[in-house]
Order: C-alpha cells, then sequence, then structure tokens
C-alpha cells in the first residue's frame, strides 16, 4: 500500500527477484507521495517540501542512475540562516563571525561554559540537549528557536535517539579559529553535495521507477480503506475485495491503525500516542530580476518569530525547467502546523509573501505571477520521547499479523526518513521476507547513515 519511495521499492526488488504475484494500491493518481511534484497552471514546478539527492546507500544510487540515467544537474550545497537581517552559513555554531560583535560574544561564551561544565547527567530530552551542548547563547538565538518552528512540539517533549548525523556538533577549537580568522566553515553534512533531476521536480525519479514495473500491478487512484488482519483482507474505495499472504504498507502508522480491524488494543493506543506535524509548502513563482543574494543559494533556515516559514528554497536555482520562462524564478517555503502551533490555512499564502518582502527575498520590483499551496496533514514524523515505546508496542503486533510498515510514516522514525532511507526500507523488507537479508535501515540507523553502505567517494 503505497508508491511513494517505499513502495515502489519493495515493487522493484519483488519483480528484480521474480516474485510477479503484488498488486501495488495507490489513493493518488500518480507515484511519489510525498515525494512527488506538481505543476501548476502557470507552468511553474513544486515539490512537496525541500528535497534534495543524497544517499546512504550504493544500491539506491544505482537505482537513480537507472531511473533518470545522466538527466541531473550537480549541485555544491550553500545552505544559510537568515538572522538578524544578514546571512549565516549552515551550520550556524560554525560561522559565529558572522553575527553582530555582542551576540557572537554572547553564543561564544555560551560554548566555552557549556565545554567546561558538562551536565553530570545524561539530557533527558532534546531541549535539555540543546542547552547542554550549544550553551545558552546559541541555544537561544538559534537553535530553539528554529526547532520549534521546525517540529511544532515543545522540544522538552522530544528525545534523541533520532539526532545521529542530523545536528553539526561543535568543535570548539575549530569555531574558535573561525571566529578569530573571520572565515565561513560550511563542509559539514551529509548533503553538501546533491543532485537533482534536470527536469519534472523530485517526483520525475518516482514516475520513472514506476514506469519501469509491470502497468498492470499498479493500482493508482484505488485508496484502501478497510484491513481485516484477521482473514487477511483488504478493501478498497471502489468496492474490490482482495485476499492477501502479506501486507507492506507504507501509509501513517496511525492511519494504518485506523484502517486495520482486528488490530489488539495495546497496539491501537500505542498508534494514538504517535506525534506528528502537518505541512504547509507555499510556492512563489516570480517574473523580473532575482536578487544577487540568492544567485547560488539552494536553502535558507529562518528561527526568527516575524517569517512564518522554518525554511525557504531557492527552488528556481535547482534546475531551469521549474520555471516556464527564462526571465522568471521561484521561491518555495514551508510552514509547520500543529496543535501547539496552530495556523491559519487560508491565510498562510499571503503571510507568507508578506514575510519574504520584508526579508529582502522579493525585491520591490519582482512580480508575483504564481502562488502555489499544499498542505500535507503528515508533513514530519515527530521523534517524541514516547515515540520508541510504542513503537515497540505497535510494529511487532502488526507483524504477527503479517503486516509490515515501513516508510517515512510507515516506521515513524525520522533519522531514517529521507527518500533514501525510505526506498531502502522497501527493498530491505521484501529481502527479508525472501530470506535473503536482515534490514539494516530499521535496525542499525547510526551505522547506516555513518556511510557503511554508500558508495566509496571520489578523491578530492
Amino acid at each position: 500500500m503505497g508508491a511513494g519511495p517505499t513502495g515502489l521499492g519493495a515493487a522493484l526488488r519483488l519483480t528484480a527477484a521474480g516474485h510477479g504475484d503484488w498488486r501495488l494500491f495507490e489513493a493518488r493518481e500518480g507515484p511519489g507521495g510525498l515525494a512527488a511534484s506538481d505543476v501548476d497552471p502557470r507552468g511553474f514546478t513544486w515539490d512537496i517540501g525541500g528535497h534534495v539527492q543524497f544517499s546512504h546507500y550504493a544500491r539506491y544510487d544505482d537505482a537513480l542512475d537507472r531511473a533518470l540515467g545522466d538527466a541531473w544537474i550537480w549541485h555544491e550545497r550553500e545552505s544559510w540562516i537568515w538572522i538578524r537581517g544578514r546571512f549565516v552559513p549552515y551550520p550556524f555554531q560554525n560561522n559565529l563571525h558572522r553575527l553582530p560583535p555582542a551576540e557572537r560574544e554572547r553564543a561564544l561564551a555560551g560554548l566555552e561554559r557549556a565545554a567546561a561544565a558538562p551536565p553530570a547527567a545524561a539530557p533527558r530530552h532534546f531541549g535539555a540537549w540543546i542547552d547542554a551542548t550549544f550553551g545558552e547563547g546559541i541555544a537561544g538565538l538559534f537553535l530553539r528557536p528554529y526547532n520549534l518552528k521546525v517540529w511544532g512540539h515543545p522540544l522538552e517533549s522530544l528525545g534523541l535517539s533520532w539526532l545521529g548525523d542530523r545536528v553539526a556538533l561543535p568543535d570548539l577549537a575549530r569555531i574558535r579559529e573561525q571566529v578569530a580568522a573571520g572565515r565561513d566553515d560550511v563542509s559539514w553534512g551529509p548533503n553538501r553535495r546533491f543532485r537533482f533531476p534536470a527536469r519534472g521536480g523530485t517526483g520525475a525519479i518516482w514516475r520513472a521507477v514506476a514506469a519501469s514495473l509491470p502497468a498492470d500491478q499498479l493500482r493508482f487512484g484505488q485508496a484502501v480503506v478497510e484491513i481485516d488482519l484477521d482473514r487477511r483482507t483488504l478493501r478498497t474505495a471502489g468496492g474490490e475485495r482482495l485476499g492477501y499472504d502479506t501486507l507492506i504498507s507504507t501509509l501513517p502508522l496511525d492511519r494504518l491503525a485506523d484502517l486495520a480491524r482486528g488490530l489488539e488494543p495495546a497496539a491501537r493506543e500505542a498508534a494514538a500516542r504517535l506525534v506528528k506535524s502537518a505541512i504547509h509548502v507555499v510556492g512563489v513563482g516570480l517574473a523580473g530580476e532575482r536578487p544577487a543574494a540568492l544567485a547560488h543559494k539552494c536553502w535558507m533556515y529562518f528561527p526568527e518569530d516575524h517569517s512564518p516559514y522554518f525554511r525557504v528554497t531557492v527552488f528556481s536555482n535547482y534546475s531551469p525547467a521549474h520555471v516556464p520562462e527564462p526571465h522568471c524564478w521561484s521561491l518555495m517555503a514551508e510552514v509547520c502546523e500543529t496543535g501547539s502551533r496552530p495556523v491559519d490555512a487560508g491565510r498562510i499564502p499571503s503571510e507568507v509573501v508578506d514575510a519574504l518582502r520584508a526579508d529582502q527575498l522579493i525585491p520591490a520590483g519582482a512580480c508575483i505571477v504564481s502562488l502555489w499551496h499544499r498542505r500535507e496533514e503528515h508533513g514530519y514524523p515527530t521523534p517524541s520521547l514516547g515515540r520508541d515505546a510504542a513503537l515497540a508496542v505497535l510494529q511487532p503486533a502488526l507483524e504477527r499479523q503479517r503486516v509490515f510498515s515501513r516508510g517515512r510514516f510507515g516506521a515513524w522514525r525520522y533519522e531514517v526518513s529521507n527518500q533514501d532511507h525510505s526506498f531502502q526500507q522497501g527493498v530491505e523488507v521484501v529481502e527479508r521476507l525472501l530470506g535473503e537479508g536482515d534490514e539494516p535501515t530499521l535496525e542499525r540507523p547510526d551505522w547506516v547513515n555513518s556511510g557503511a553502505l554508500a558508495r566509496p567517494r571520489a578523491p578530492g
């Protein structure tokens, strides 16, 4: 169930293994899930958020090569933080020299104190970890306000098991050196070099993968509306009933629990404890001169309250095919919505445009020719304090009924929820079911994220 990267990865692996007795059901009319792309009426291409392609797996790289051949554009990452009316390169803590002097000193002093007096006990939640690791200066200036905008939940309610390679840890000696030299440090991160489809947005990848599968086994526009776990049957919105031996679900776990008749009460209660955020993506298509400051930037982070978005991508920089005319360019903003951080959906597009002007991303002479808005109920699987305990009850209960839930929201593990992780979860669960291997992405995420399965980097 689900034709996003996970479902397509599973179908691709089954096909490669010569197992043709499968069907893939997708509620939407095409493949991709949260990695699909849309072309608006004015001809601008949009993704459902700021996706880029970087990989922890040689096998995923090979799958991308087969999908699109050489139709890629490679980019050196330029990610920035807009704070105090200026751009600071990411990671923030490595580029404190860009801050106003008083705030630079506050951030550096906080780092010094944190390094000199580590906590006696391990932090219990993400908020305490930020304070203990970075000190009150960086915590107050960037990490706390930014993460509150991303997650939409109190940082004291987030656990720590997801961190892995998601946050750059401070190297105090290196930071002192950068501050003294006034030199930028932008080399951190697994996505410092990435590729993007030359045409069609991220969704072009998954359309190509779907096109390589037997068309008569793909059921688009057919949502599954009921699953009987005891009888091992499912029913689609069109009334079709099918039996199954094994069900690989990429539906969000909370939705899967709602559909599943016969799910153990403890598992249903565990699903109700999972936490998430919704996301609004606003695409702004523009005509006119793009600001010189945005000429090479990929995306920018926004920690301050006056900006409703937490991230803005200069989407036209990824591919000239994202815009309908050479004189056009585009910005794509992301806004978080939760019960703790409610938003007025009807006002979001206009609020985003106003903030983009105030943040100097849309210059006075630019003309807005397209405004695209999409809301996804499931945006981020929140790594809440109770997440791991809930998954430890829910996933085994499903597997006892021959249901294997994988993917960004199917596994509900943010640390392995990128497209490469999600695709590989589909591949690995099939290999486990065929007796050909285990599932390292779910079982050993830190090992996977360390690059153990990645394609070796070329020298230099």
